[in-house]
């Protein structure tokens, strides 16, 4: 008689087994990867591809190869070398988080998960990720591409919750191995797993290595039970996309930009005010002392 245990380490077994032999020759898996630069892959990677992420992390470690580098280099070099990733402010928290690092632990990530918690902008998943792949050391990842994993083979729906549950973080705790190197493996598995193969709109199931295990599969393939609560975000015409653009041009900029030339990003010089503002209320941009309508990135 099969048990749950059984089907378990089947799962397991399988999706390691693919990943041995499919696994992606990234740099922040290399032999030679530091816990710094695993710290910046994830950083990078939130809600960002890795064919977009791979080119800057490589010029990020060439420039700022250690914390205390980038802890001393000027924000607008940050900004400017973070580019068009998306979501600047993960460049900020990441300067922040590396001047506490320098601070409070010597220059070096630390391997314990609740001090990795309690640096800026490394949140749950951040911190368990960095102590998986950086570290080697057993901790539960669960990212979107994890949860979709578990969501179709273990509990037989089309995709997850839109939001996280216990019930979730409870089965993904119980699939973890118990020694360090099995559970970070299957961290990578998993992960590996959910971004090239159970994708969320073409899921290639053919290819699956637990296609015979996937409850998902064996149900028919119910659609999404929780369509009606996802929320599309739009991208034309909102406030992340006017911010992009200005952004953009205070990155290429060699000296600040006239209030004029910036509202001229959209026909909406409203919205392009409001996010104006904004920018500087985070942080990624400043007016010169007395020159209210210029605006550069942060010194």
């Amino acid at each position: 008689m099969t048990t749950p245990t059984d089907t378990s380490d089947a799962l397991r077994d399988a999706v390691v087994a693919w990943f041995d032999d499919t696994a992606r020759d990234l740099p922040w898996r290399a032999a030679d990867r530091t816990p710094w630069g695993v710290l910046v892959s994830e950083t990078m990677l939130q809600q960002t591809p890795v064919v977009r992420v791979e080119p800057v992390w490589r010029t990020w470690l060439e420039r700022w190869p250690t914390p205390a580098d980038l802890a001393a280099a000027p924000t607008a070099d940050v900004l400017r070398a973070w580019g068009r990733l998306g979501y600047p402010r993960r460049a900020l928290r990441l300067q922040e988080c590396a001047r506490a690092l320098v601070r409070d632990h010597g220059g070096e990530v630390p391997d314990d998960e609740a001090a990795l918690r309690a640096l800026p902008g490394v949140g749950e998943y951040t911190a368990a990720a960095v102590r998986a792949f950086a570290f080697g050391r057993r901790a539960v990842v669960v990212d979107t591409n994890v949860r979709r994993v578990l969501a179709r083979a273990v509990a037989g729906e089309a995709l997850p919750r839109p939001t996280p549950t216990a019930a979730e973080r409870a089965l993904a705790a119980d699939l973890a191995p118990s020694s360090d190197e099995d559970a970070a493996r299957w961290a990578a598995a998993s992960m590996e797993l959910g971004a090239l193969v159970c994708t969320a709109r073409a899921p290639e199931c053919a290819a699956c290595p637990v296609r015979d295990l996937c409850a998902w599969r064996a149900a028919g393939h119910p659609p999404d039970a929780h369509a009606a609560r996802r929320r599309t975000q739009p991208w034309h015409g909102t406030d992340r996309q006017v911010r992009g653009r200005l952004m953009a041009l205070l990155r290429d900029a060699s000296g600040p930009v006239e209030r004029e030339r910036l509202l001229l990003v959209a026909d909406d010089t409203a919205q392009v005010g409001r996010c104006l503002a904004s920018l500087v209320e985070d942080g990624l941009a400043e007016t010169p002392p007395g020159e209210p309508d210029l605006f550069a990135l942060p010194a």
